[in-house]
């Protein structure tokens, strides 16, 4: 449904509707890339490091269905750490860790 590498799944919801579930993998990376670049822009503000910190905020955002990057991290944040708890294993090493507090 969705092209290979795009970061989205579908998933039956149990009325017979689909609903978009980002891939985790994704949501991780982008979570990540999120914190290094706030990470780089405190140290040192550039333009290039401003704009791609705007383009993983808004991606963010659109993945987890928000306008608000606070909400799209309190919502990836709660994504994976409810898929991780209900596999009942913590096999890539995250400790519970989250970026909103």
């Amino acid at each position: 449904m969705f092209p290979r590498g795009s970061g989205i799944r579908s998933a039956n919801h149990r009325e017979g509707r689909y609903v978009l579930v980002p891939d985790r993998k994704a949501v991780r990376e982008l979570l990540t890339r999120y914190a290094s670049l706030r990470i780089a822009q405190a140290e040192r503000h550039t333009p290039a490091t401003a704009r791609e910190l705007d383009d993983v905020s808004y991606t963010l955002c659109v993945m987890m269905g928000t306008s608000d990057i606070s909400d799209a991290i309190a919502k990836a944040d709660v994504l994976l750490l409810t898929k991780e708890r209900s596999a009942a294993a913590d096999t890539d090493g995250e400790n519970g860790l989250t970026l909103v507090g």
